[in-house]
């Protein structure tokens, strides 16, 4: 399971586990402070927000090359890029500045950012170890003639797949950055897994937008996104060749947070042919080969 979903209301599982960590840590600091010191509940708030600074600023300096021709991106926090350790090592450091200047916190702050962080990075060490070990759904899906294929018919080399839909904005913001990678990258096959949309809605869509794609294909009932655990969209999955999910991305991908998403996948030599480049598409499952 990808993301948290009450009725129209999705968040993905990171974003979550962050906010029950924050909320960890501050219940942990005002139950030490009851038995002496101060609150530390605002300090723990502050100290959050400075940890996502951090990570957000060491994020754009690792990707610097993708946001220096528009700067204007590095404060579009849209794209999910942040970097944890610079995060951590901000707010240890501001915890740590904090207690001197007031010693009346140091029990209360230092349980609840210990609380805090030591649950957020089992939660996310788990939820790592449990998407890794999925597999490539065996679903059936539909090419834009109509055909039926077998998703896990294109396993066999490293796998990118959208989850995404035509009325949905950030799936259309990021359709040109995945473009790019798809001309870019052909040692992977991308795959645009349109979600319960007609597909003479889509093929008007892509073609008014001048967007050339490469395996279109349709998802009439959402039955990916169920089987991923994702509701929100849009969603970008990224299998091995044997069909493991190495990763996933939930939101809007910029140039920098899908360069680093492809940091799963080595880049090829040029010396090589691609696997993928030369790997046909599959054969429906209606046709003859």
């Amino acid at each position: 399971m990808l993301t948290f979903t009450l009725g129209t209301f999705a968040i993905a599982l990171n974003h979550l586990l962050l906010i029950s960590a924050l909320a960890l840590a501050t219940f942990v600091g005002w139950r030490v402070a009851k038995r002496g010191g101060d609150n530390p509940e605002s300090v723990l708030f502050v100290l959050f927000l400075l940890g996502l600074l951090a990570a957000r600023v060491g994020f754009v300096v690792a990707y610097w090359q993708h946001y220096r021709d528009d700067p204007w991106q590095i404060v579009d926090l849209r794209d999910g890029g942040f970097l944890a350790w610079p995060g951590i090592v901000a707010l240890l450091i501001g915890a740590l500045l904090w207690v001197r200047q007031r010693p009346a916190l140091r029990r209360p702050l230092g349980f609840g950012v210990g609380s805090g962080l030591l649950f957020w990075l089992v939660a996310t060490m788990s939820l790592t170890i449990y998407e890794q070990g999925t597999r490539l759904p065996d679903i059936d899906l539909r090419t834009a003639d109509g055909a039926t294929v077998k998703l896990t018919d294109y396993q066999g080399g490293p796998l990118v797949i959208n989850l995404w839909a035509t009325w949905c904005p950030p799936c259309r913001r990021e359709m040109p950055v995945l473009e790019e990678a798809q001309q870019q990258r052909p040692d992977l096959t991308f795959l645009f897994v349109n979600q319960a949309e007609s597909m003479q809605s889509v093929s008007t869509y892509l073609a008014t937008q001048g967007l050339s794609l490469t395996n279109v294909l349709f998802d009439g009932s959402g039955r990916l996104g169920e089987a991923v655990g994702s509701m929100a969209l849009p969603t970008t999955l990224f299998y091995s060749a044997d069909g493991r999910l190495l990763g996933s991305h939930l939101g809007e991908l910029s140039k920098a947070s899908l360069a680093r998403a492809l940091e799963h996948f080595e880049t090829p030599d040029s010396s090589t042919t691609p696997h993928s480049a030369t790997r046909k598409p599959p054969c429906p499952a209606s046709a003859t080969c």
